[in-house]
Order: C-alpha cells, then sequence, then structure tokens
C-alpha cells in the first residue's frame, strides 16, 4: 500500500481489488469509504458468520440465512482510545424441522471459538433470534 498526504488510501493484497479507505466521520473524515475502524468490525462479523457455517456444517444444521450486525464500541482507557466491546446480533432462519436449541448452541460456539474475537483485548457479546424461514408455497 502506498499514501499520500491526503486523500483515500488503497488497501491492497496479492491477488485482489484495491479496496479505498480513509478516517471515519467520528475522526473528521468524509465518511462513505471503509476505515480501519469498520474493517475491524467487519471482520469480526464475516469471522462469527465463517465460524458458524463451519459448525453448522459439521454439525449437520440446516439453515436458510443468518443475517448479522456488528457495533464496535471506542472508549478512551488510560488515555489510551481502544476498542472495549463488540456487540453481535445474530438473526438466524431456519427451515421446518432444524432444532432451535442446536441452534443456539452452535451460533454460541461460532462466538467462543472465532479466530479474529479471540485475538482481540475486547469483550464480545452475542444476542440472537432465530425465526423459521416462510414455508414455500406451491405455484398452480
Amino acid at each position: 500500500m502506498t499514501a499520500a498526504p491526503d486523500g483515500e488510501i488503497a488497501l491492497e493484497s496479492g491477488g485482489l481489488p484495491a479496496l479505498p479507505t480513509h478516517t471515519p466521520p467520528e475522526f473528521d473524515g468524509p465518511g462513505g469509504r471503509w476505515s480501519p475502524e469498520t474493517l475491524l468490525a467487519g471482520a469480526v462479523a464475516d469471522c462469527f458468520v465463517l465460524t458458524f457455517r463451519a459448525i453448522a456444517k459439521a454439525s449437520k444444521l440446516p439453515w436458510v440465512r443468518v443475517d448479522v450486525a456488528c457495533t464496535g464500541t471506542l472508549e478512551r482507557v488510560e488515555r489510551v482510545t481502544r476498542f472495549t466491546r463488540f456487540d453481535l446480533h445474530a438473526t438466524l432462519v431456519l427451515p421446518d424441522g432444524a432444532g432451535e436449541d442446536q441452534a443456539r448452541r452452535l451460533l454460541a460456539r461460532a462466538e467462543e471459538t472465532c479466530l479474529i474475537t479471540r485475538s482481540l483485548n475486547s469483550e464480545v457479546h452475542l444476542t440472537m433470534d432465530i425465526v423459521r424461514a416462510p414455508a414455500l408455497q406451491e405455484v398452480r
């Protein structure tokens, strides 16, 4: 990556498209771009979903979709601004016949074993909703 004194930065990694980043609005940036802060919250959510996907597959849990929101909390601790908490909210859509108790256990296990959150010095809190997929209607 190369950066100039002003403007956006193109985050690069071999074989991937460049990702434009900038300072977030909370730190007087223009907004509308990924920032290190949004990338970290995104990494927490992404790792959680990928971990859940692997655990659900190994456990043979059928599921339709999971929607995840992640909010990071920045606080000033001992004169240092840092992330102190990440709140994950997962809404898991299950087909008829899938076990809700098993789904809750697997979501909790995904939160406990996610590589990204286990690598951070922040609290992680998971809330979840389990909903059933609407029954498919026969088309005549």
